[in-house]
Formats: C-alpha cells, structure tokens, sequence
C-alpha cells in the first residue's frame, strides 16, 4: 500500500510538468525584409539569435525601436521571453509573432512555465529558437 501510495503521489507531483510548444506558421508573402520591434525586457541573446535564425531563411532583418508600429514596415515581428532559475538559468518562455500590414500572420510560442521537475525544461536557448524560426517560416525567404 505504501508503495502504491508513493507512485500516486509522484504521478501526481509530475502531473503539472508540461512544456507546451505551438507553432502558427507565417502564411506566404514574397517579401525578403522583416522589422524586428526592439523588446528591451528581453535578453540581448534572444534577439541576436532570432536575426541570425531569419537571416539563415534568407530574410533581411531591419530592427526597429520600441516605439515603432506593428505597420511600419511591410512584414514586422515581435517577441518576448522570459528565463527562469531552478539549479541553472533556463530560457522558460518565448513568443514571437509576424505581423503583414498589421495583421498577424503567424506565431510561435514555447512554455516551460509549468515545467516543474521536467528536465526538458532546461533546453539550449539558442537552439529552441532556431527551431521556431524554421518552424514559423518553413519556406523561408520570398516563398
């Protein structure tokens, strides 16, 4: 009985350990530029790999202020994320949304929020963004 009740209550422990990924990914359009709107809450890490994932796409990327306009350029995109402590610093969140003339157009997102004793949780930033990126624009540049 002991035992049983052990395995419930770890079972239970691990219930709320999910890591959820979605990805939306950007409908067509043929041009090659894309506005990165600044997010100066997000670790400079972030972005630097986000410009280097689109421009392996074949994007070029135009990075704009916080201040500008989801329709200042054609083809816009912003971001956030969010990292976490638990034993090591972990990239625990990230949302990155395209937007075309003002409409959003895709979206991906990842969530370790919830990841509790997950150990999944503790994933290569760099790398989780770079799979969004192909994910989000599986054509690539003006395709």
């Amino acid at each position: 009985m002991k035992q049983l009740a052990a395995l419930a209550l770890t079972a239970l422990s691990m219930s709320g350990c999910a890591i959820h990924q979605t990805v939306r990914p950007v409908e067509s359009f043929t041009g090659k530029q894309i506005c990165l709107i600044e997010n100066s809450s997000v670790r400079v890490g972030f972005v630097e790999s986000y410009k280097r994932a689109l421009e392996s796409k074949g994007y070029i990327v135009r990075r704009l202020p916080s201040s500008a306009s989801i329709t200042e350029c054609p083809a816009t995109s912003t971001y956030n994320a969010l990292w976490r402590w638990d034993l090591a610093l972990y990239m625990a969140y990230a949302d990155i949304r395209v937007y075309r003339e003002g409409k959003l157009i895709g979206e991906a997102k990842y969530d370790s929020q919830s990841g509790g004793m997950n150990t999944g949780k503790w994933i290569d930033a760099d790398k989780k963004i770079v799979e969004l990126v192909h994910q989000l624009f599986p054509g690539g540049a003006g395709l």
